[in-house]
Order: structure tokens, then C-alpha cells, then sequence
């Protein structure tokens, strides 16, 4: 728990009355924002306000600002924390200013729609004790490390979602996951990470609150600290790109890299590429209201757009931002990129073959572009259980792993946490993690109860369909004007042919020998012999069955055990019975 979270949402106890519990953050995150910039801008406001007396165009001030402190940012008003209560009549109004005076990147308090805020506080006479808590409040960066402000902001952002009832899970992700994530992307690309003064991008499609870009940037610092991390982001709830941009802001980041607005219908970044790209999008969420715009896009774009490989189902977005990642990593031949997603299990599996999602999975496998998929352990985001897993994508694989994927079962590597928070139980702790990313590592050498390699073919199947003669009255086969028996549909079947039935390495090239060989050995026997294939509805399919790779026979229990509970089970109902009676 973050105690200084828990401290800032204090404050809200002053707002109880005029404000329902679910409109405490609307008055608690903006002003954490704005006293979290008034303390960075401390140190230098007398340059600043220098400099603003000399330079009225804002960009030239914008350049001798950044100069003189090194920001990119800056607020002109003669007002802050420190004087904003001498004038009590005029609190309001200089609070406005103060927040008008910022200069044009900081466009946070607009999202948050904060004027509005502080007139509505100033009518129910709690402005001004607002004002005074916040400003008791030190949040200069020497006293509040950007990590411990990102532990606040996330401490403060589910407290409100709490309290309005919202799914949590839709703003931010929880950050043990998000440092596994960050720890398996820069896996590969560790010793590149080491050079001496390199500068790499990162880009987060739904930047939530922009813990990802965060985390991501405090593991390269780790490990050198000459690096640079350009960051990117873009996000379509306004009050997290609000937070995201003032965290990034107050950490020296030039936020112009972070975007307002929907990446699926407007890609803020078009025609832009990255060295990485991480994202946790939304679960299950349905993108009917956009799909006019995506398949208009999808049908412009051509066979190199983004979603040119296929729709998922319109009630299930994920597989969208998964196509749109993979289009965003740098080519090859600039040095390759690499993708983290975390998402659900069924882009995994869901849509049978020649489906949308059957022909996403079927791109990525066939241009060799999945490394790894790990199943993250149950009851580890705030608002939901379910099973969930870390796709690992990369377009300049190392020899070793060209035409294949590692999948890691790591369902087991958790924490049991002292307190819930949500639907949260259970965390992956830091020895937790090093495991994982140590089975990654490992590769081949992996321990296989945890760990398999398979070739992208081994995902991949036709889908074949059996027909049966229809019989007449007589029980003869009915035939067409050319004397070809009729399929009879109560009849007909259809199976699934794996590319590598009976050992087969040729993949797809291998089709009709491999059909034929398992239509010989799986379907004859158990049907008449005037079954056939209609080779003209064999389909091609992709799907990853990880659960099925993993899973361990438990052999049921003895009968006599059985047996023995069921008895002690009945003389419990009959203990019971007879108290009833009396």
C-alpha cells in the first residue's frame, strides 16, 4: 500500500458532503497533479518569471527556459502553493490563473475539467482547507521519488475507481506484472541495452496512467544510466492520459510523444515505428461502435495495413491492438523490434480455421513473429481472475529461436499477498519473477514442466470435412446428373489435421498427403467406405492449445475413499434429519 496514496486520499475525508465518495477523484488527482508540478517547479520560479518579463513569444521563452532549467515546461503566474491563501477573496480566480499560466504542453487540467472543480468547491466553502492540505503536502522529487509518485497516483486512481464502482483494470495495470513484462522485452536485447549512450524508443498504444512507459524506463536506467528512452504513448480516458502526461512532465519527458484519442480509429503515431512497444489492453471490450472506421481502414490500407491479416470478433478488441503492435515494431533492417502485450486466453485460441482471429494467429506464426507466451498466475489484476498471459513478440529472432516459440507455464510462480486488493490476491514477487524470466533464458534447457519449445507449425491444422453418401429408400447412394454420390448433411463431420499428424515436417506444403494419411488411419476405420473429403472445404487454421501442452493426468481417486466420504456425508443428512424431527 502506498502510504503516501493513502495520505493524499485522506484529504478527501474534507470533501464528504458536498461530494459523493465517487466524485472525491475528480478533486484529489488533479490537485496531487498540480502540487506535484508546483513542487518541481519550485527551485527555478524567479528564473522563470524573469525570463517571461523578457520573451513574450512562447516559443522563444519555451527554448531560454529549457536552457536555463533544463525543462520543457514552465508556468509564468505570480502565483503557487505558498501565496495562493493570502488573498482569501480572490482564491478562486488566482487559482485559475495559476493554472492558465502553465505553458501550452501542459494541457492536463483541461481533461480533468478543473475550473469547473474549483468553482464548485469555492460554492460549498471547501476550497480554501483544500488548498492548505495540499499545500502541507511535500512532493518535490529530492523528498517523492518518481517511483513513490507512481505508487501514490496508482494508490489514489483505484481508490476512486473503487468508490465509482469502475473496473480498475480499464486504467491501470498492476505493477509486478508490468515488471515481469518489462523484464522479458528487454530480455533479448540486454547487451545492445549496455552500450554507451544509446537512445531507444518505447510506445504504449493504451498508455493508461503510463505505468508501463514508468517501469519500463526505471529497468533501463538500471541498467545504464547514460541511456535514453524516448517515450510514447496514447490514451482515450482523459483523466489517465492527464496523469500520465503530468507524471511524465514532471520527470523532464518531452509529452508532446504522448497522445490524446482512440489508437484504433486514429493512430496518433502513424507511419512511426519503435524499437519497443508494450501494452495491457482492455479484456473482452467490444469495438462495434468503431468497426466502421477499422474495416474502412483495413479495406484503404491494403495488404500492408495493420489489420490487413484479419478482424477478431467485434465484442473482443485485443487482437486489434496485437495487429497494430506488430506493425509498429522497427523493421528489420533499422534493428528490429520487439512487443510485449499482456492479454486474455482467447486470442490464444478462439475462431475456428479461417476465421479473423485463426488468420492474425495464422500471420504471426507464418512470418515467424511470436517468441514467447507465458500464463501469468490467476487473481493478479484488480478486477478480474481470470487466466491471463504475456505474448512476447520479435522480428529479428535469434538463430536459435527462428521458427519457433517458447511457451512458459507460470501459473505457479506467485505470492499469496497479506491483504486483496480487488479482485488481486495473489503477486509475483521479485524471486518470482527472476524464474521466469530464468526459464525464458533458459530456452531449450527450460525445465519441460514449465517449459516447451514447438515449432510455429505445430500450431498450425486443416480443417477437413467428412461426407457420407445420401441413401434413398432403397438405401442406394443418391447421385448428381454427373453420377457423383450427394453429401448427406445429418452426415457429414469435420476434423481437425494437424500439419504435423504422423511426424510430418513439411507444414503446409504438406497438405494433401498428410489429409489423406489421417483421413486413412483416424477416419476409415470408424465410418463406411464411402466416406470421403470434400477437398474443396479443407481450411487452414492456427491455434495455440497452451493449457493442452501442459496438462498433467490426476488420476481419479480410489472408489473405496469414494465411497467411504459418501457414507459420512449420509450420516451427516441423517444427524441432521433427526434434529429436525425432534
Amino acid at each position: 500500500m502506498s502510504t503516501l496514496g493513502s495520505f493524499i486520499w485522506s484529504i478527501a475525508d474534507q470533501l464528504r458532503g458536498p461530494y459523493r465518495p465517487n466524485q472525491y477523484g475528480t478533486v484529489i488527482l488533479p490537485f496531487t497533479i498540480l502540487r506535484r508540478l508546483d513542487c518541481v517547479l519550485e527551485p527555478d520560479r524567479a528564473t522563470v518569471r524573469e525570463l517571461a518579463a523578457r520573451y513574450e513569444n512562447p516559443n522563444r521563452l519555451k527554448v531560454e527556459v529549457k536552457k536555463a532549467t533544463g525543462r520543457t515546461f514552465y508556468n509564468t503566474s505570480n502565483y503557487e502553493f505558498a501565496n495562493l491563501l493570502a488573498d482569501a477573496d480572490g482564491l478562486a480566480d488566482n487559482l485559475a490563473d495559476y493554472i492558465d499560466r502553465f505553458s501550452a504542453d501542459v494541457d492536463v487540467f483541461e481533461y480533468f475539467d478543473f475550473k469547473k472543480e474549483i468553482l464548485a468547491l469555492e460554492k460549498a466553502g471547501l476550497l480554501r482547507e483544500i488548498v492548505k492540505s495540499f499545500g502541507a503536502v511535500d512532493l518535490h522529487p529530492d523528498v517523492v521519488s518518481n517511483a513513490d509518485m507512481g505508487d501514490a497516483f496508482e494508490y489514489i486512481i483505484r481508490k476512486f475507481n473503487e468508490a465509482a464502482n469502475e473496473t480498475s483494470g480499464d486504467h491501470y495495470t498492476p505493477r509486478d506484472a508490468i515488471r515481469l513484462l518489462v523484464d522479458l522485452l528487454f530480455a533479448e536485447k540486454d547487451v545492445d541495452l549496455s552500450e554507451g549512450g544509446i537512445i531507444r524508443s518505447l510506445y504504449d498504444p493504451t498508455a493508461g496512467t503510463g505505468g508501463m512507459l514508468s517501469l519500463a524506463e526505471e529497468h533501463l536506467l538500471a541498467q545504464n544510466p547514460e541511456a535514453k528512452l524516448s517515450l510514447f504513448g496514447q490514451e482515450y480516458n482523459p483523466q489517465s492520459y492527464a496523469i500520465c502526461k503530468s507524471d511524465l512532465l514532471a520527470k523532464g519527458h518531452d509529452t508532446t510523444n504522448i497522445a490524446f484519442g482512440n489508437t484504433l480509429t486514429d493512430d496518433a503515431f502513424k507511419g512511426r515505428q519503435f524499437d519497443y512497444c508494450m501494452s495491457n489492453p482492455p479484456y473482452g471490450v467490444d469495438w462495434k461502435q468503431y468497426a466502421k472506421a477499422v474495416k474502412a481502414e483495413r479495406d484503404s490500407a491494403g495488404p500492408y495495413g495493420r489489420f490487413a491479416p484479419g478482424l477478431p470478433a467485434t465484442s473482443d478488441g485485443q487482437m486489434l491492438f496485437l495487429l497494430h503492435l506488430a506493425h509498429k515494431m522497427r523493421a528489420p533492417e533499422d534493428g528490429g523490434g520487439r512487443v510485449g502485450i499482456v492479454m486474455n486466453g482467447s486470442p490464444l485460441f478462439n475462431g475456428g480455421a479461417e476465421s479473423g482471429p485463426s488468420n492474425i494467429r495464422k500471420w504471426l506464426l507464418e512470418n515467424d513473429l511470436v517468441e514467447a507466451i507465458v500464463a501469468l498466475p490467476t487473481n493478479m489484476f484488480f478486477n478480474t481472475g481470470i487466466a491471463t498471459y504475456i505474448w512476447i513478440l520479435e522480428n529479428t529472432k535469434h538463430p536459435e529461436r527462428q521458427g519457433k516459440v517458447q511457451l512458459i507455464d507460470g501459473t505457479s510462480f506467485w505470492t499469496k499477498m497479506r491483504k486483496n486488493l480487488g479482485a488481486k490476491g495473489r503477486e509475483i514477487s521479485n524471486a518470482d519473477r527472476a524464474e521466469i524470466v530464468k526459464l525464458y533464458a533458459d530456452f531449450t534447457d527450460a525445465d519441460p514442466d514449465t517449459s516447451k519449445v514447438l515449432s510455429n507449425d505445430e500450431f498450425g491444422y486443416w480443417s477437413i470435412t467428412v461426407e457420407r453418401p445420401l441413401l434413398d429408400e432403397d438405401g442406394k447412394p443418391v447421385t448428381d446428373r454427373r453420377g457423383k454420390p450427394k453429401p448427406d448433411a445429418k452426415k457429414r463431420d469435420t476434423e481437425n489435421v494437424p500439419f504435423t499428424y504422423g511426424g510430418s515436417t513439411a507444414g503446409p506444403a504438406g497438405k494433401a498427403e498428410v489429409i489423406q494419411a489421417y483421413f486413412e488411419a483416424e477416419v476409415k476405420p470408424h465410418v463406411p467406405d464411402d466416406a470421403w473429403i470434400d477437398w474443396a472445404r479443407v481450411k487452414t487454421g492456427y491455434e495455440i492449445p497452451f493449457t493442452r501442452h501442459f496438462y498433467k493426468y490426476v488420476p481419479p481417486r480410489p472408489l473405496a475413499e469414494i465411497d467411504a466420504d459418501l457414507e459420512k456425508q449420509v450420516a451427516k443428512i441423517l444427524d441432521l434429519l433427526r434434529e429436525v424431527e425432534g
